[in-house]
């Protein structure tokens, strides 16, 4: 599947030129912008694979649409300018901008640039991805613990007699342990 990229970049001409790279080398620009008002619908519109941001434009800057699309959406961004200076790199450092290209661009800038951020992006995600898992199997560890816990004071069981208990009851009636654990504790309160 093709990824799908915003271009927010005030300057026509430029934003053309990027819009055929892209497209040149397969990816599919869904929206252009030429101020940042304009980004952050088009982002919402089409919630892109990607979004080139250029910093300084009209109406709203690419580092404020930036911050907006990055709490509200969490799209990775790949911001350009003509700033090199170090002022604007620090205030580019968001967790949803995933790079910064310098003007002018060319294409063996920009390609590499849109892969890495591409491949950034999708690790990042798998790793949010990841860490949420996590938190669910903690929580469920948590029920199943508390369960134990009211059934061991409940029945006077040891853990394992209270665990082995849950187990059983939990194959026996086809039912995951955390609903069991979650039918236990409902019935105890």
């Amino acid at each position: 599947m093709r990824k799908r990229i915003v271009i927010a970049e005030d300057e026509s001409i430029i934003r053309m030129d990027l819009k055929m790279t892209l497209q040149d080398h397969g990816y599919e620009v869904v929206g252009e912008a030429g101020d940042g008002d304009r980004a952050i619908e088009l982002a919402f519109l089409h919630k892109p694979d990607l979004i080139l941001m250029d910093i300084k434009m009209p109406k709203m800057n690419g580092l404020k649409a930036s911050r907006i699309i990055g709490e509200q959406l969490d799209l990775p961004i790949l911001i350009i300018t003509a700033y090199s200076q170090k002022e604007f790199v620090e205030k580019a450092q968001q967790d949803n901008v995933v790079g910064y290209l310098v003007k002018p661009i060319s294409e063996s800038n920009l390609i590499p640039a849109v892969e890495v951020a591409l491949h950034q992006s999708d690790k990042a995600k798998r790793l949010k991805e990841n860490v949420q898992q996590a938190k669910q199997e903690v929580e469920k560890r948590k029920i199943v613990e508390r369960a134990k816990g009211i059934l061991m004071d409940a029945e006077q069981l040891t853990e394992q007699q209270a665990f082995k208990q849950m187990r059983d009851a939990s194959m026996s009636r086809q039912m995951t342990m955390e609903s069991l654990a979650k039918e236990i504790i409902d019935k105890y309160k």
